[in-house]
Order: C-alpha cells, then structure tokens, then sequence
C-alpha cells in the first residue's frame, strides 16, 4: 500500500512539474487586483501550516544536543519532556498537561529513520507522524497498534533503497516531518514511571540499525530567533518573506495529490512547486495584491476557522474530522494556528470554549462553575482533563501549578454523582479547593480533552455542558 502511494504520488507531481510551463504559456487572462487579492487570500491559507511547521521546526531543532525543558533537540533525535510544560513553554500553542511528550524532527530525504516502542503494558500512548502540511499520514500506539513493543522504519517520498525483511515501512509525503509522541502521564507522582517508557522511543538511521549508535551535535544558527513563539514568528512575517519561504518549502515538501486545483489558482500569481519565488520580481498587480493579501488571510483564518467546526452550548465541538483535512484549507490552517500537532479524532478530542452560558467572553474578573450529570461525564475510553490558557493560547502561572483538571485528579463529586469544576482567579472554599481549575486574572480559553472519545463524544450525540457564570 505504501509502496503504490509512494509511486502514485511521485508520478503525479512529477506530471503536474511537466505540463506547468506548457500550460502557463497557454493561460489565463490577466489578473485584476480583486482576483489577485482573493487568490492571495487563498494562498496565505493553504501555505500557512508548511511555513509554520518550518519556523517551528528551525527553533526546536537550533540546539547541539536534546533540551527536554524546552523539549528541543537536533533533527532525528528525541526530546522526551521530564515533566508538563509550564507557562515559560511558548514553541506550540496550546500544550497539553495530560501527557509527557517526546517530540522528534525527522529528515528522511536521504535516508530513513528506523523507530522502535517500549511495551507500556496497557498505559494509554500515541504516536502520530505529521507531514510538513500538518497531515496525520500515520499513528502507532493504543488504538492502532496497541501497546506492545514494535518496530517500524520510516522512508521519504523518494527512497529507491531496500530495507529489512519482515520491517514494516511507513512512506512519508514529505523528506521532512514531526512527531510529537505522548504518554499517559498520572501527575507528578507518574514521572518516573513514564521516563523509562520514553527510554525505550529509539530512532537510529537505517545504515545504524543493530549497531552502538551516538547522535552526532546538531548545528545551531545564531540568526534564528529562539525567543519570539513561532505562531507570532509567522505572524511578523512580511509578505515577500512568507511566500518565498512557502516557495522554497515546496521543493522538498511537495503539495499533496488532492492539491492541483489550488496549484493552479496560486499559479496566476506565478508561485510555483520547484520554483523560487520573489515578490518584488513579480507583477504590480501581484505585489500589491498580496501585500494585502497576507494579513487579510490571517485575520480571516482566526475570524473564520472557528466557525468551520459547529458550536454547543458555547463549546466548539469535535465533530469535523481534524487531523487529515483533505481540500479544507481554512480548517486546516486554523488549526494548525490553534493548535499545531493537533491529533486525528479517532485519538483525542479536543472542544473548546472562550464564552460562558449567555456568550460573554470568560474572564478572570469573574467565577464559573462547570457542572456534569452523572450521566454526562465525559465518555473517554481512556481518560478526559479541561485545560486553561490565557488570551495568548499558553498556560498561565498560577498559585498551585495547575493548568488542568480531570478524572485522574483527586476529584469531590456530588452526593448524586455529579460533579462541579470551579473556575476563577481566587482559590474557591476550601471544600471546593480540590475541584477548582485557577484562571488568570483576564480573558480565558479552555479545551475540554477526551482520549480515545466513545462513539458518542465521536458523532457529536455528547457534548459538554455550558460554562456558567455565578454570583
């Protein structure tokens, strides 16, 4: 199967590389500012998650041996995280506090990566391999491949070479890719437990396979900004920037089968797959038009990708299949804005809400109570938590430490069974102390996390309920 997409996918590119010049020479009429203007839109959108996974990766990648605190490590090397991420985290929105990570970039241009997994008898884990684009194009772990011990070679869209018999292989769209592997994690008291689970996540080149293998010191470039996070890195970005650096990206990433029709609408503006691009070479009417065009697209993609996944009770809902996004560009780049490495619904879900039962804003300024029935608990076949961001999408420093709740906390329930999570800037009573989520002192999101969701989180039949304000 890997073998044939691998073949299929070459020999269209390689196709659709052959017949461009032939096919721009017949072309189009010539743009007028408002068809350029709306293509540019459209290009920001469709090229906003290959050029965020880069900047993403340049940082986490810019150090000469693994840094687990920033979880950063040199091309083809883990870094497992010791611990949750804390505020200080700022290289992925919107981080988890329900797993320890063990992120790895690969490069399988040149050769492939060979992964082995520890048994984790039974314990909740889940590794997804991400393309450029930000696609799921596989995930080993406990709904898939469950939770035994394997071994799996990873090659890029271009290998010719043999590899060991009995091995399974994995074909990456890409040369180039991420995969953020997550464990179940049970609180601080769990760490020891999951660091010699991460020990046993191994990537070796296939040449090292068998052999005693020591990473070589990655090459840090002083000129990468380590400081500024990378979903605001994209946003400074000037337009000629941006899309050059879109232009470059697509010569060793190449855009996807389902990808020609876009192809050929951001051809007009003269970007095209295995073709430098310079916006000051380009038309006026080009320049002028996605100069407007960059911030447009990104205003539209934070106003609009939201709206793309249907609301409840306040809540945006998991429903709308994330993950694999086929031609749905916009859901595709506001999640990768939202929530870059997002994992497919099958794995986790995540609804989120920035507004109470009566559609205000959350602030810290007030209290919340966020009540489940019995019956109404969330349906996770291996476990659920609500985490709280700030207005900037990162965990926000707090009295306890504690940036989520869920049912592996010592939670209090109701006499009837149900239960109440408190959210507010104060600790709450003692008595409620146990169930209180702090949040800062001005506006707040949360996501509701549901792993391994039941079939009815899944279709949208459970939803949660709404955030409730209280005097």
């Amino acid at each position: 199967m890997f073998g044939g997409f691998k073949w299929s996918m070459a020999l269209g590119l390689a196709s659709w590389l052959s017949v461009l010049p032939a096919h721009a020479a017949a072309a189009a009429p010539a743009l007028t500012q408002e068809e350029a203007h709306q293509i540019g839109v459209e290009a920001y959108t469709y090229a906003y998650p290959l050029v965020l996974m880069e900047v993403t990766r340049r940082v986490a990648s810019n150090v000469a041996r693994p840094d687990p605190e920033h979880l950063r490590a040199p091309m083809g090397q883990f870094a497992h995280a010791p611990k949750y991420p804390d505020a200080a985290f700022k290289d992925v929105v919107r981080p988890n506090a329900d797993t320890l990570y063990s992120m790895l970039w690969f490069d399988v241009g040149d050769e492939p990566l060979v992964f082995s997994m520890p048994d984790t008898a039974g314990r909740y884990y889940v590794l997804p391999i991400m393309d450029m684009w930000t696609d799921v194009f596989a995930a080993f772990g406990s709904r898939t491949t469950g939770t035994g011990a394997g071994e799996f070679v990873l090659v890029g869209p271009r290998w010719k070479g043999s590899t060991p018999a009995g091995l399974r292989v994995v074909v990456s769209p890409t040369d180039t890719g991420w995969i953020v592997n997550r464990i179940q994690t049970n609180g601080a008291a769990d760490y020891d437990n999951v660091h010699k689970l991460q020990a046993g996540f191994k990537a070796v080149p296939l040449s090292r396979r068998g052999t005693a293998f020591t990473p070589q010191a990655g090459v840090v470039d002083p000129a990468i900004d380590m400081k500024t996070p990378p979903v605001d890195q994209v946003a400074k970005m000037t337009p000629d920037a941006f899309f050059s650096l879109f232009a470059k990206l697509m010569q060793a990433n190449p855009p996807h089968a389902a990808d020609h029709a876009m192809l050929l609408r951001i051809e007009r503006l003269g970007i095209v797959p295995g073709k430098p691009f310079v916006l000051a070479d380009a038309p006026q009417v080009v320049r002028d038009a996605l100069t407007r065009a960059a911030p447009d697209a990104l205003a539209r993609m934070k106003e609009r990708g939201p709206q793309l996944r249907p609301r409840r009770d306040g809540w945006v809902v998991s429903t709308v299949p994330i993950g694999v996004y086929g031609n749905n560009y916009l859901l595709r780049a506001y999640i990768a804005f939202a929530g870059l490495g997002a994992l497919p619904n099958e794995d986790a879900i995540y609804p989120s809400t920035g507004t109470d039962a009566d559609g205000k804003p959350l602030t810290g300024e007030n209290r919340y109570v966020l009540h489940f029935d019995k019956a109404q608990l969330p349906p996770a076949g291996a476990f659920w938590s609500l985490t709280m961001y700030g207005a900037d999408q990162f965990f926000v420093d707090n009295p306890i430490d504690r940036y989520a709740i869920g049912d592996r906390d010592k939670l209090t329930f109701n006499p009837d069974g149900s239960l109440d999570i408190y959210l507010q800037h104060q600790s709450p009573a003692q008595d409620k102390a146990s169930n209180w989520l702090p949040a800062p002192q001005g506006r707040f999101t949360m996501n509701l996390r549901l792993y391994l969701p039941s079939a009815e989180a899944f279709d949208g039949r459970w939803g949660p309920p709404a955030v409730r304000r209280v005097d």
